[in-house]
């Protein structure tokens, strides 16, 4: 008997959206949230769908994520927007303000979201993905709770603090490039410890700041930047603007995202902007670059998407229909 189960895009949403409800989440949260996973699984990104929804369902019970919240909003200047996520989740206050980002990148050629007080963005490249569908570039920068060392020491001094970038492509879908500043995504080991699995030198450090490959004890300790000193160096740079200008927790002051009662108070920055202004043909001209890269090899991202169901763990259906209505 298979371990998986094939869904479609509508039995994949009703399950998260009724798993939500169940867990407390007001209905515009719910919905809101379960667009969020459903995208992050057909962009083949599994690790931040359905199985993170776990993740929400716990936050929703124990009171780290406000189950009935608003996002406030002001605008500081005429191409900024900044939002109070009030506790709840980050994707309801970028919905709210995904029209008039959008409307105000097209009229003042960048516009800038600013979003504070949320718990944990999921999947960054939703973000700047559904921004470069509009035929704008967009980056975004994300912290959370500390979980990723940058100095000799094992102390979690940043979260995986993820960048990501899209960009729009004539005929097709957009380029998008979301990675961790991290060497690896702290859902990727948790996932390894839930398997007893192994995971690659390099990745994390013990409780003790010595290196490990035992996924079990790396999610004890703190995870590494990749490269080195470099990967800190974007970690900080994300922090900054994520954190530093949003006015969220810095990762060092955010409460953990899988403990206790208090949301994470975390940070989200993205900044959209028109590259027609700039330069006309742009959509065209980089179909036809990617399409030379492509030729010599190199890997494009967000070319990967699911066909018309994907697989999920029986355990993962299973933990979320015990939350669902």
């Amino acid at each position: 008997m298979s371990d998986v189960v094939r869904l479609g895009r509508e039995a994949a949403w009703t399950l998260a959206h009724g798993a939500c409800r169940g867990a407390g989440a007001s209905e515009v949260i719910a919905r809101s949230l379960a667009d969020a996973i459903v995208a992050a699984e057909w962009a083949a990104r599994p690790s931040v769908g359905l199985a993170h929804l776990r993740d929400y369902l716990a936050g929703f019970t124990s009171g780290r994520i406000a189950t009935n919240v608003e996002p406030e909003f002001d605008d500081p200047a005429l191409a900024v927007i900044r939002s109070d996520a009030k506790g709840g989740i980050a994707q309801l206050g970028f919905d709210r303000a995904y029209r008039e980002l959008c409307s105000r990148a097209g009229r003042y050629g960048l516009a800038v979201f600013a979003q504070r007080n949320s718990y944990t963005t999921g999947e960054l490249g939703y973000y700047v993905r559904r921004l470069a569908e509009q035929g704008l570039v967009a980056i975004a920068a994300s912290n959370g709770p500390a979980l990723m060392a940058a100095a000799l020491g094992s102390e979690a001094v940043y979260c995986t603090n993820p960048l990501a970038f899209a960009a729009p492509v004539a005929g097709g879908p957009p380029l998008v490039i979301d990675q961790a500043s991290s060497a690896t995504a702290f859902v990727t080991v948790r996932k390894a410890a839930e398997k007893g699995e192994a995971i690659p030198e390099g990745w994390a450090v013990d409780a003790h700041g010595q290196p490990t490959t035992d996924a079990s004890e790396a999610v004890k300790g703190a995870l590494l930047a990749f490269g080195g000193a470099r990967g800190g160096n974007i970690a900080l740079m994300v922090e900054v603007l994520a954190a530093g200008i949003s006015g969220a927790n810095w990762s060092l002051d955010a409460p953990r995202f899988m403990t206790g009662e208090k949301s994470p108070g975390t940070g989200l920055f993205v900044l959209a902007l028109k590259p027609d202004l700039l330069e006309p043909d742009f959509a065209d001209r980089l179909k036809k670059q990617l399409e030379r890269l492509s030729g010599k090899g190199v890997h494009i991202p967000g070319r990967k998407r699911a066909e018309d169901t994907i697989e999920i763990p029986k355990a993962v259906i299973e933990a979320l229909e015990r939350h669902g209505r």
